[in-house]
């Protein structure tokens, strides 16, 4: 009887040492994941993708690491839309957040919806949001619903904003000292007397990652820039105003470019590829993701780390250009819903390698999922696809299949944008204009600008793909109404 029980005793502890090995094994093999979000950063503003002006060297060196998409998409033309279905794996159409929320929206991320970084939570990851959040209304504003980051599987949240997204004034220094309410969770001066808010994130994101580093952690690093009012860093802007003289000003002050070094630029001056305010905030920008790969390689743990770079919507056409793409944000044309991706993640990914495959926003979700090993809730219906085993496998192609925008709006948006509905099959793009119910399409390998509408030498495919998107709004319950805001 002693012996047997000793022998009970003997296999009940191999069993716990043996779960607790392979425990500690699954936590070892899986990725970190850090995901950084630009804020209005247009498809053509980075050096890897082709930018002479801009100068994005850590940025580029990550794509030399990884993947980078020639045609990634945003699945919508302005941020909140895309931060939404980000989380989410949905639509925007499906998460009921079609349009950017105003401050005293009371359409905030719904909690019902299971996010991404809830998921990862739950199976053991240390989960971080740092920036920007604007998925809620404002308290400050008479928001009566309040939804924040942690309310969404987030366990640290640093520098969300709590009032306003704020703007560009924000940003050097990045609180109005008039104000007697701060608009961001945090201390500023952190780093100093003239701190300047994108620094300020990535030295969080660099603190996550040391005091994390023994844990798989999932890091969501929202940058605000470089969102307008553009408000560079003084000497890095007067780098990029040397690089490329502004000539004689016509106006005293813009309102979209604007810094404590000099008075100021006329607004439309730097309205091409080659404004030294947007460049300046993107400069820092690639100091962090730089800053954050050193990190990582001095703590080992470069290559089972997934970084992914990316922005929410296109380039603001008021301070900068999208060439050779047509439009900018809050417009359904290439120029405002096509973005930059790099994917990098060495244990998996090939380095220097390019995909022209077209892909959105609303694939992260079951892709990383799959890369950290964790199942998909199936009470959920998902509209992304997993792309890992394109990640891992170059020669392996994406299922085809089409994808789909649905921006209804009370009416036009201030920067141009109209309610229209659209959707990409292979290589062409169909637009529906709500408004006037005109199609427009196009053969976008041919023709990224999107200058020769071939809606009606094509009626037939036209009329295909018309019908395609309609049937999409009607699986999903979607309709023309303007949306909560």
């Amino acid at each position: 009887m002693v012996l047997y029980y000793l022998a009970s005793i003997r296999w009940r502890c191999l069993g716990y040492f043996l779960a607790l090995y392979i425990s500690n094994t699954l936590q070892a093999e899986r990725p970190n994941i850090i995901f950084i979000l630009a804020d209005d950063l247009g498809w053509s503003e980075l050096g890897c993708y082709g930018n002479s002006f801009n100068e994005t060297t850590h940025i580029d060196r990550l794509a030399k690491k990884g993947v980078r998409y020639t045609d990634a998409y945003a699945s919508a033309p302005v941020c909140s839309p895309y931060r939404a279905a980000f989380l989410t794996g949905q639509y925007p159409a499906r998460t009921g957040i079609l349009d950017y929320l105003r401050p005293n929206s009371e359409n905030g991320l719904s909690t019902r919806l299971i996010t991404l970084p809830e998921q990862l939570r739950d199976s053991g990851y240390v989960t971080g949001m740092i920036g920007k959040w604007h998925l809620s209304g404002y308290r400050y504003h008479g928001a009566k619903r309040i939804v924040r980051p942690t309310d969404h599987g987030f366990v640290w949240n640093i520098g969300s904003e709590i009032k306003s997204v704020g703007n560009g004034a924000n940003f050097w220094p990045y609180i109005f000292r008039t104000q007697p309410v701060k608009w961001l969770n945090f201390k500023e001066r952190k780093l100093g007397e003239k701190e300047y808010l994108t620094d300020r994130l990535n030295q969080e994101a660099i603190e996550f990652i040391e005091k994390n580093k023994d844990s798989p952690f999932f890091l969501f690093l929202s940058h605000y820039a470089p969102h307008t009012i553009l408000n560079g860093k003084p000497k890095i802007v007067a780098k990029y105003r040397a690089k490329h003289p502004p000539g004689k000003s016509t106006r005293n002050k813009c309102y979209l470019c604007q810094d404590a070094a000099h008075e100021g630029d006329p607004q439309n001056h730097w309205a091409g590829n080659h404004n030294p305010h947007l460049a300046a905030m993107l400069e820092s920008i690639d100091d962090g993701v730089g800053r954050i790969l050193t990190k990582l390689k001095s703590l080992n743990l470069d290559q089972n780390t997934i970084v992914i770079f990316t922005s929410d919507n296109g380039g603001e056409t008021k301070v900068t250009s999208n060439a050779p793409l047509r439009g900018g944000k809050s417009q359904l044309y290439e120029g405002g819903i096509r973005v930059p991706l790099i994917v990098s993640w060495p244990d998996a990914i090939s380095p220097s390698r390019v995909s022209t495959h077209p892909t959105s926003n609303v694939d992260f979700y079951p892709t990383l999922l799959e890369a950290a090993k964790i199942p998909a809730n199936v009470q959920q219906p998902l509209d992304g696809i997993s792309l890992l085993n394109t990640w891992k496998h170059p020669d392996v192609s994406p299922k085809c299949r089409a994808l789909f925008w649905h921006y209804p709006l009370e009416k036009p948006h201030f920067l141009g944008g109209v309610s229209s509905g659209a959707i990409r099959l292979s290589n062409w793009k169909l637009i529906e204009n709500f408004t006037n119910n005109s199609i427009e399409l196009y053969n976008i390998p041919k023709d990224p600008s999107e200058s020769v509408n071939l809606a009606t030498k094509k009626p037939t495919l036209s009329k295909s793909l018309l019908n395609e998107l309609i049937a999409w709004r009607k699986l999903i319950g979607a309709t023309k109404n303007p949306p909560k805001r």
